[in-house]
């Protein structure tokens, strides 16, 4: 009896040990190019933050571990490549997200969505380009005309979106064609053809190399969008504590973008290729996207809609439970040994706040709808404007130095989203004060109901500094 008993007291050590002793492979997909991921992939990698949090205790005392990278520059193939049990996690958008849901239940298999990264819950982040030369002022203006899309991307469902509202039929008012990014910038630059919709950032990216112009953004659709990170249930299940792990050290990456979002926004270039005037524009205060790793009811409703929409593209018969599929319960776990509150990040929905005064007149900002920045070639730090004004009165001093600029930034009236000041309309009102606008038509009728007049980027400049 006594041997029988040490005979199975030995077993269960080695059993014990063959758990803590092995090698744990944690294989990440990231897409590297669609900036608002780097919290989820990038910074966690070029930064070495994973190694901060995967756990070294209880079962993983003797654990090693086999921390894989590997870059794509869309979703699906991540997906296969997640499905193919190559990859454990991976970071995507809404609609690629609820694909690699729906080709998991197609091959056997669960995955779950677990965070958010970074988001926009009016759909900010998506966007339409045309050439510069293009006479297109708006999506209205494209009807007949060929407009390329990533297939089965995020900025697919906008565009599908976008047409509808139109009234307009996908299959004969528009002819759209699937085209990835890196084509479709020089498909632009040769004008083969009339516009590209895209996901993040390429709709900022492509203007702010002076080659397109964005006439649409998802905002207008008023269809909340995001990114965010997936993992394959059964490793979730088997790996729990280093699911948690992963993202909290998400959470460090995110609070490092809030806190010197000039400094990572140098770092994203420095990886990807990406202007960091672009990256700031997603990752600076008042951004285009927040950088939101909570479950809100949007960003759920953001993977409903995009389930409909694999649907009605026949690319899901059947659909996906999102309350099993979207599992909070790690980023919950996650917060809470981070010391953080996640039922009060649930219900902020501020933008990354500016905390700043003005740097031509050195008093606080209060009025967020109208600040400018400015980004000065050689300064580490962005400059703050509470106005158009004051930054185009900037703008001429620099000029007079002899200073180069980055970019200029502008929050739009209307939407608030940041754009890029060269790029966009401006509008006076009755006593001359400047706000910004994307669209031109959108300028127009704020300057008709205020009884100003529309002006471009340089002759807003001067305006603002005649009028001083």
């Amino acid at each position: 009896m006594f041997l029988r008993a040490t005979v199975a007291s030995l077993v269960l050590a080695s059993i014990s040990l063959s758990v803590q002793a092995q090698t744990i492979r944690v294989a990440i997909g990231t897409q590297d190019t669609t900036i608002n991921c780097a919290a989820g992939g990038l910074l966690i990698r070029e930064l070495g933050l994973l190694d901060k949090y995967l756990p070294h205790d209880g079962k993983y005392q003797d654990a090693t571990y086999d921390i894989q990278w590997k870059n794509f520059t869309s979703g699906a193939p991540l997906t296969n490549e997640m499905v193919a049990g190559k990859l454990d996690f991976g970071a995507m958008a809404d609609f690629p997200g609820a694909f690699n849901g729906v080709a998991f239940e197609g091959a056997g298999k669960h995955s779950l969505f677990i965070s958010v990264l970074s988001g926009n819950i009016k759909g900010s982040g998506n966007g339409i380009v045309v050439p510069t030369g293009s006479s297109a002022q708006s999506l209205a203006d494209l009807k007949g005309k060929t407009i390329s899309v990533p297939f089965a991307s995020t900025a697919h469902g906008m565009l599908l979106r976008a047409v509808a509202a139109q009234g307009w039929d996908p299959l004969k008012d528009v002819n759209i064609i699937a085209q990835a990014p890196e084509v479709a910038g020089s498909a632009l630059q040769a004008n083969k053809i009339d516009a590209h919709a895209d996901f993040v950032p390429f709709a900022e990216l492509f203007p702010n190399r002076g080659f397109a112009r964005k006439i649409y953004d998802g905002s207008q659709s008023n269809t909340p969008t995001f990114h965010g990170a997936l993992v394959d249930e059964s490793y979730a299940r088997q790996y729990p504590e280093v699911v948690v792990a992963y993202l909290r050290a998400s959470i460090e990456a995110n609070r490092l973008l809030a806190a010197e979002p000039e400094k990572y926004s140098e770092l994203i270039e420095k990886v990807t290729g990406v202007e960091a005037e672009v990256n700031y524009l997603f990752h600076g205060p008042l951004g285009v996207q927040t950088r939101d790793q909570s479950w809100k009811p949007e960003y759920r409703q953001a993977v409903g809609t995009a389930i409909d929409t694999l649907k009605l593209l026949k690319k899901a018969d059947r659909g996906l439970n999102l309350d099993t599929f979207i599992d909070d319960q790690y980023i919950r776990a996650a917060f809470k040994a981070s010391g953080l509150d996640y039922q009060a990040q649930l219900a902020n929905y501020a933008q990354a706040p500016l905390k700043a005064d003005d740097a031509l007149t050195g008093k606080p900002i209060t009025d967020w709808k109208h600040v400018a920045q400015i980004w000065v070639k050689g300064e580490a730090k962005v400059r703050d404007y509470a106005s158009a004004e004051s930054a185009f009165t900037a703008l001429a001093s620099l000029k007079k130095e002899g200073k180069s600029v980055r970019a200029v930034y502008a929050q739009a009236e209307d939407s608030g989203i940041k754009l890029l000041a060269n790029q966009a309309w401006f509008a006076s009102d009755r006593q001359g004060k400047l706000s910004a606008f994307l669209l031109k038509g959108q300028a127009q009728q704020f300057a008709a109901a205020q009884g100003g007049k529309v002006f471009d980027f340089t002759s807003a400049g001067a305006q603002a500094v005649a009028g001083r």
